[in-house]
């Protein structure tokens, strides 16, 4: 499909069942993923990238538990367990994922003091990631989104993505997502409030 591009967010070893942040279901999407990156000419991927002791980390915060917030100076940011460690087993790429097409693997949450679900912006909402440009250079202006979670990083992704100029849809079905405390549904309240589309992999044009 000429202009567009097929953005797969995060399908990763710790996000799996039995992984350090697993997102419920996460590996059911690998086949659709794959299914899906054979449609499309171009395919960009995200890996989250941490180094040890990120600022994410309830470990990195003693008292702290995974799941609860603290204020940083980019705002509240989630504690989460440790987890996409840079070089570790569960940083990798899941093995049944078909990375023949991907032209470009964007790497987030490398920083140390900020946090990054977005493949745009990282968590502080002014440190570019690059793939924006990259987009814009290579005259692709329609993106499909899929990927893990659904309500963190593919949602930020999306919003981002919206909020750069692009067409910007969501394939429901090749998510997963983790919902904690209603994140869901107001993920997809935001989303569809800035004009990120809603679709089905079975609605997908060819």
């Amino acid at each position: 499909m000429s202009g567009t591009c097929l953005v797969v967010v995060d399908v990763q070893n710790d996000f799996m069942p039995g992984g350090a942040l697993a997102v419920p279901r996460g590996d059911e999407i690998v086949p659709l993923v794959n299914r899906l990156e054979a449609r499309f000419e171009n395919v960009v991927l995200t890996q989250d990238w941490h180094p040890r002791g990120h600022i994410s980390f309830a470990s990195s915060h003693p008292g702290k538990k995974p799941f609860e917030t603290i204020e940083l100076s980019y705002g509240t940011q989630v504690l989460w367990p440790d987890h996409c460690v840079q070089g570790t087993a569960g940083a990798a790429l899941h093995f049944e994922l078909n990375l023949a097409k991907a032209h470009l693997v964007i790497r987030k949450g490398h920083h140390a003091g900020i946090d990054s679900y977005s493949a745009f912006l990282e968590a502080d909402r002014t440190t570019p990631t690059g793939l924006a440009g990259y987009l814009r250079e290579r005259k692709l202006d329609k993106l499909y989104v899929c990927g893990l979670a659904t309500d963190f990083c593919v949602a930020w992704t999306a919003l981002d993505a919206r909020a750069a100029g692009f067409d910007t849809t969501v394939i429901e079905d090749a998510c997963r997502a983790i919902d904690l405390d209603g994140s869901l549904a107001r993920a997809w309240q935001e989303m569809q409030g800035t004009g990120v589309k809603r679709i089905g992999s079975a609605e997908l044009k060819r």
